[in-house]
Parts: C-alpha cells; sequence; structure tokens
C-alpha cells in the first residue's frame, strides 16, 4: 500500500496590539510631509489598535496532524510582533522605524522580517496587517523591486 500523499495546509493566527505613530519622511520638508500625510503628519501622532494575521504554510504532519504547533507560532507571534510594538510610539520606541516611515506597509515589513527569523525556512506565507477595518495590508515577502 502506497504512504498516503502529503497534504498542505495554511494556518492563520491573529494577535491585536495598539500603537502611535507620526507618518512624516525626513526626506520631505515639513509642508511637503503636510501635504501628503495630512491630519496623519500631526507632531503629536496618532495611534491605532492594528489587528495581525499571520498565514504559515506547510505539510501537515502525519503524526500530530499540525502544520505548525500552535503554541510555537504564538510564542513567535509575541517575540516579533508584540514586544517591539504594543503600546509603543513605532517612531520613538523601534529602531527600525527611526529611518523608515512608519506606514502600514512599512509595519507589514518590520514583522515579515522579525517572524522570518524565528519561523522554520519557508513556513511563512502572508502577513496581513490591518491599520483600521477600511486599511488593510498584505505582505507576502517575495515582491521585491
Amino acid at each position: 500500500m502506497a504512504p498516503p500523499a502529503a497534504r498542505l495546509a495554511r494556518l492563520s493566527r491573529a494577535v491585536a496590539f495598539s500603537a502611535c505613530h507620526r507618518l512624516h519622511s525626513k526626506s520631505l520638508s515639513d509642508e511637503e510631509n503636510q501635504k501628503l500625510f495630512g491630519k496623519c503628519n500631526n507632531p503629536n501622532g496618532h495611534g491605532h489598535n492594528y489587528k495581525v494575521i499571520v498565514t504559515v504554510r506547510g505539510e501537515i504532519d502525519p503524526v500530530s496532524g499540525m502544520v505548525i504547533n500552535l503554541t510555537d507560532l504564538k510564542e513567535y507571534m509575541q517575540e516579533a510582533i508584540m514586544e517591539p510594538l504594543d503600546h509603543k510610539n513605532l517612531d520613538k520606541d523601534v529602531p527600525y522605524f527611526a529611518e523608515v516611515v512608519s506606514t502600514t506597509e512599512n509595519v507589514a515589513v518590520f514583522i515579515w522580517e522579525n517572524l522570518k527569523k524565528l519561523l522554520p525556512v519557508g513556513t511563512l506565507y502572508k502577513v496581513k496587517v490591518y491599520e483600521t477595518d477600511q486599511n488593510i495590508v498584505v505582505y507576502k515577502g517575495e515582491e521585491t523591486v
């Protein structure tokens, strides 16, 4: 009897964090920043309750029945997302954003890069970041210019 075919699956887990930031590019003048970012360029910043959905992919282990142990994924997300970002001023408390504008696109990249260091190679599939219910970024890592 032939062994059963490997089954691939995607597994997602969500977390939420709160953080503040100011959309401001050092490459632009104050006037250009104000025109580009509007009220999001407020010198005192503004906050969001972000929601992040991380999706991993892989073979379903025939013994455990899992793509990845959810306890492990939870710990990776705690280290890669919650510890560096939750209740932080992104621009002042997170060194990455000292030189990178803290847009949701760049928050997604930051999370991707952090998770990629922790997860088994090739398992990270997608990072989806909700800045609001209307503003959502999906990053898959493979799309670079």
